[in-house]
């Protein structure tokens, strides 16, 4: 195949053929081309875009003028295709219509929902023959259209889709993609200048003047060409003296200055009205000129001297410097009266955004009615997902706010979308200006809580809880009344976080608790006082679970308890959102400071407050459908943990994960994903679980939610553990610790901590998987959790009693007592009677190992509690060999194997067969279980299908096109021997 020859740029001319190549073989990638203006991308991303054939090519231009609106560049690339949208899943189709301006949101949009949707759109127009999409000038696209694009590079491989992106070195380019494969454009060298020059001539350069030049320009293409035009043919070929200096000047800019500052001042007036208008809009371009009452043709004048391109429907500047000459050569007062007559222009067509946007630059002062335009254009991009565009639009309405207390709400609103944005950094600075013009004690406890929620989000998590409870400590004192039962003790009451642990575990899902996981951060907005002060305690109760302080847990619920709140709300009503809250929080608080009775009771009430079915309607505190319905399943789990009743608790948590992937929740996907792979782990599905948080950690470290990315590697050293793979536990449980000890993050130090004591036991490392489990019980607030205290305590039993120190054992088997006395679930009584059994005698011990396998055999909970199953099979195969009844252990410890095998549990798989061979049976070698053959991406996806969802509602669901799912399918059914959807959902059941 021939390429087309470009001077000096082979390499380059070859990377982008090999990406043309993998397109049209139906597999895709990206190239980022990095380099000065002039070097030469926008020649080959052109040569690319012809090139591509015959796939599709869909192509953007990042504009200046355009780089804060929200989906601009986006809009640009897939308007050809925005007609394919009908054939997403529903969730991306209406987010992908509403980012795109072609239809309303129905309600605020999840970032990673709409960039799933740009992918599977992408994927969608790649169907007919492959796709290659060309953005140029990438440091100028908005940072919405950029998110969802760098969102789609990362995943792109099986849809036949390409990515060239062209931009200038610019640090936060650079940054933004420094995970995609790039290739620098360096100066050419002297040959390839050499064919740059002898092209602008007919006589070519003479080699000293070519060096010359070369070494003038840094090998620049264009700042070659334009040299040269700029040169006489005697000049060129040598026959006459270069002229000194050169006529580049102080660079590309200065030449281009000077071309523009040659120009009539009608038609250098219309130039500023292209630059400023930024899209090339012709009709508004030749409608901006008559107000400015200049001819719109003195546009041809700059078309003759080299400047634009006119086209029908555009008109583009020859180069993005010359557009830049044109701005800097106009004076402030010209740019803001072009700027005010391009808003009335846009504003008469009804384009809000942007002539929001052009009144903002033509104003000389603050104006509350320009900066009330510009928050609603920033509410809108919000709407449609664009939070760190918005979050752009609203600090600067802020900044032409001239009353301070409008001033200080738009800064708070600043913060909350630019964090929902991925920008933890420009939140922190917006809040901190917030904080210091605020007064009203409303948007103070907002900003307070905003600031803890950030801090809980990617810093200290005792930090963000001693600010919860600060700030609802002022938040009662300034709003609730000074007399009745709500008031007493509020003002002068000294509970901030720090003081004493107590005796009790706190509860809490191993995630971001149930208010912060399912809603973006900011409180509720109806002026209650009250409801505000429980959103407060609700976020400290969250911190709380992180940090493992069972003190701070007491004051919360003592605080929840003393607010008065309706009773017998309606079901699904506000009020009957915040009692259940109250009940979570005061049930906690009650059975930490000892009072596990009344604790138990409204836990127990609570609990039976949550729909046993899922829905898209609702609402809670903490944002409503289904956000408000994860939020409830989670301080379910919470409770049901708290209860001693991980079956519950797992089911819950498994649930909350569901809901949020079709409810389109703000900024929380991360965090609901700890909790769903959580419980796919305690019900025994550990491929599964370790999938969830491959998912979780990946969109974690996206968004910048540190506190989340040690959640998912926290889980994902447990399931390493359990399957033997111990030099993935070590790395996992080490990053996880690596952000858990300084951020104070006691929950998922202690999780990363059981990793490796389980590690050490399932390898038969008995005396150093007694020492680590043990650690996890005097590991204080900020190291160790009592959930997770609680949730190894059968391991610590084991542990204790094959290393020797039985009076562990026992100590452990006490604990257990104590806090299972609540527990009705028979997963939770068959783990106790497997712990009392490693603590009996062989008699006893045999009768409680067989009443825990009877236990786990009875209800729905079969396959859930598989691990725990194959567990107390293993010990009860042990005990009957120890005591010669071979033939009574076999089955037990085939049974025991067989499981480990299914679930990939290596070396509990190992000891299970070692036994069987010590009680006379040779098991024959087993292949790899089918389910394990399947990448984690197969596995969500088979798990799925196998639940009868359409491959729609999985794309929708995993993030993914529905051809990607496809794709994976026709890979799922041979490796696990099937040919339809019935077999593998009758495999998987």
């Amino acid at each position: 195949m021939v390429v087309e020859r470009i001077s000096g740029r082979e390499g380059e001319l070859e990377a982008i053929e090999g990406l043309l190549t993998k397109v049209r073989s139906g597999a895709g990638g990206v190239l980022v081309l990095r380099g000065e203006p002039g070097a030469g991308k926008s020649t080959l991303l052109d040569h690319a875009a012809r090139r591509a054939t015959p796939a599709r090519v869909l192509s953007a231009t990042g504009a200046e003028p355009e780089s804060g609106m929200a989906f601009a560049a986006l809009h640009q690339l897939l308007r050809p295709v925005t007609a394919l949208a009908g054939a997403l899943p529903g969730a991306q189709r209406d987010a992908v219509r509403a980012a795109l301006g072609l239809a309303e949101p129905a309600a605020a949009q999840d970032r990673f929902l709409v960039a799933a949707g740009v992918l599977s759109l992408l994927a969608e127009a790649a169907a007919a023959g492959g796709l290659v999409c060309v953005v140029d000038d990438f440091q100028w696209v908005d940072q919405a259209s950029a998110d969802a694009l760098l969102f789609a590079a990362r995943r792109l491989g099986d849809d036949g889709v390409g990515l060239l992106i062209g931009t200038r070195d610019t640090a936060g380019a650079r940054q933004a993609l420094r995970t995609l494969p790039a290739m620098d454009l360096a100066g050419l060298d002297a040959k390839g200048a050499r064919e740059v020059l002898a092209a602008c001539a007919a006589a070519g350069p003479a080699p000293g003047v070519a060096d010359v030049l070369t070494a003038a320009t840094g090998g620049n293409p264009l700042a070659l060409r334009e040299t040269a035009g700029l040169l006489t043919v005697e000049q060129l070929t040598g026959r006459a003296p270069l002229p000194d200096p050169l006529p580049l000047g102080d660079g590309m800019a200065a030449v281009y200055g000077e071309q523009i500052a040659r120009l009539p001042g009608d038609t250098r007036l219309v130039l500023l009205a292209a630059a400023l208008e930024g899209r090339g809009d012709v009709r508004l371009i030749r409608a901006a000129a008559e107000r400015l009452g200049v001819s719109p043709d003195a546009l041809y004048a700059a078309e003759a001297a080299g400047v634009v391109d006119i086209r029908p429907a555009d008109v583009r500047f020859r180069h993005p410097l010359i557009r830049a000459a044109v701005h800097a050569g106009a004076g402030a007062a010209a740019r803001r009266a072009v700027h005010g007559h391009l808003a009335a222009l846009l504003s008469e067509a009804g384009d809000r955004d942007r002539g929001a946007r052009h009144r903002a630059e033509a104003a000389t002062g603050p104006d509350e009615e320009i900066a009330a335009e510009l928050a609603a254009a920033g509410e809108r991009a919000s709407a449609r997902g664009g939070y760190a565009d918005a979050a752009r639009m609203l600090s600067w309405a802020a900044e032409l706010t001239p009353d301070v207390r409008g001033r200080a709400r738009r800064l708070k609103d600043t913060a909350a979308a630019a964090w929902l944005g991925g920008h933890p950094g420009r939140a922190q600075s917006a809040l901190a200006a917030a904080r210091e013009l605020a007064e009203d004690p409303v948007l103070l406890a907002e900003i307070a809580q905003l600031s803890g929620r950030f801090e809980l989000s990617s810093g200290n998590a005792a930090e963000a809880l001693r600010a919860f409870l600060d700030a609802a400590e002022r938040a009662a004192a300034h709003m609730l009344p000074a007399d009745g039962q709500t008031a007493g003790g509020w003002a002068t009451g000294k509970w901030a976080a720090g003081g004493p642990v107590g005796s009790g575990p706190v509860a809490g899902p191993e995630a971001p608790g149930a208010r912060g996981a399912a809603g973006a951060p900011q409180p509720s907005r109806t002026g209650d006082a009250r409801r505000i002060v429980l959103a407060l305690l609700a976020d400290a109760a969250e911190a709380a679970s992180y940090v493992g302080d069972t003190g701070a847990a007491v004051r919360i619920g003592s605080r929840a308890a003393g607010l008065a709140l309706p009773s017998g709300a309606s079901a699904g009503s506000g009020d009957a959102a915040d009692v259940f809250l109250r009940d979570i929080l005061t049930g906690m608080g009650a059975w930490h400071a000892g009072d596990t009775g009344e604790g138990a009771r409204l836990l127990r009430r609570a609990l039976a407050a949550v729909p046993d079915h899922d829905h898209d309607g609702g609402s809670g505190s903490s944002g409503s459908g289904g956000g408000g319905q994860a939020a409830h399943l989670l301080w379910a789990a919470a409770a049901a943990s708290l209860l001693g009743e991980s079956d519950a608790a797992a089911r819950h948590g498994a649930r909350a994960g569901r809901v949020a992937k079709v409810s389109s929740m703000v900024g929380t996907l991360p965090v609901v994903l700890e909790n769903a792979a959580t419980a796919e782990r305690m019900n025994s599905n550990f491929a599964l679980s370790t999938a969830l948080s491959q998912e979780g950690l990946a969109l974690a470290r996206e968004a910048g939610l540190d506190n989340s990315a040690a959640a998912h590697l926290a889980n994902l050293a447990v399931c390493a553990a359990v399957r033997g793979h111990e030099d993935d536990c070590r790395s996992y449980a080490h990053q996880a610790l690596a952000i858990a000890i300084p951020h104070r993050l006691g929950l998922r130090a202690g999780i990363a901590s059981y990793a490796l004591g389980l590690l050490d036991l399932g390898l038969g490392r008995h005396d150093r998987a007694h020492e680590r489990l043990m650690a996890l019980t005097t590991a204080g607030p900020g190291a160790g959790h009592p959930i997770v205290a609680w949730g190894s305590t059968a391991d610590r039993v084991e542990a204790a009693a094959a290393a020797g120190d039985h009076a562990a054992a026992r100590a452990a088997t006490a604990f257990l007592e104590r806090w299972s006395a609540h527990a009705t679930s028979p997963r939770a009584q068959a783990v106790l009677a497997r712990c009392r059994a490693l603590t009996a005698d062989d008699a006893a011990g045999l009768g409680l190992l067989q009443q825990a396998l009877e236990l786990l055999d009875t209800g729905d909970d079969r396959d859930a509690s598989a691990y725990d199953r194959a567990r107390t099979a293993l010990l009860l195969g042990e005990r009957l060999r120890r005591d010669r009844r071979a033939g009574e252990a076999r089955p037990h410890l085939r049974d025991a194997a067989e499981t480990f095998h299914r679930l990939g549990a290596a070396p509990w798989e190992q000891r299970a067969q070692g036994e069987l061979r010590a009680a006379g049976e040779s098991p024959e070698p087993a292949g790899p279980a089918p389910l394990q053959t399947l990448t984690p991406q197969e596995l969500r996806i088979a798990r799925l299908v196998a639940e009868g969802v359409s491959n729609k509602d999985v794309a929708a669901r995993l993030f993914l096109s529905p051809r990607t799912v496809e794709y994976h399918l026709y890979k799922v059914y041979p490796k696990l021997g099937i040919t339809s959807r019935t077999e593998l959902a009758r495999l998987l059941q």
